[in-house]
């Protein structure tokens, strides 16, 4: 059985009857401001799932299903989206400041 908590570490957001993310489906799953860095989500469906605020820094989500999942505030920091699915993700567009 593995939990998923919040970023602060005390709010249980998710308790799957699984041994890893691997493969994993969490589509439409409520994860807003969960802690998921350095999770192997790689082959996940998070299809429509909530990741907002979401901290995903150096998880692995390769080839991950993120189709239509909400990103906004997720901070993606190294994470490896090598063949993720992003269509339809809402994810906002960070302005770059020019030099």
């Amino acid at each position: 059985m593995i939990t998923i908590y919040d970023k602060k570490g005390f709010n249980q957001l998710l308790t799957l009857e699984a041994d890893t993310f691997v493969g994993v489906d969490l589509s439409n799953a409520n994860l807003a401001k969960a802690n998921l860095v350095q999770y192997d989500l790689s082959n996940a469906n998070l299809q429509k799932a909530n990741l907002s605020q979401a901290d995903l820094r150096l998880a692995n989500l390769t080839n991950t299903d993120l189709r239509g999942a909400n990103l906004t505030g997720a901070d993606l920091t190294g994470a490896v989206l090598t063949d993720a699915k992003l269509a339809g993700a809402i994810m906002p567009i960070v302005a770059i400041p020019k030099p």
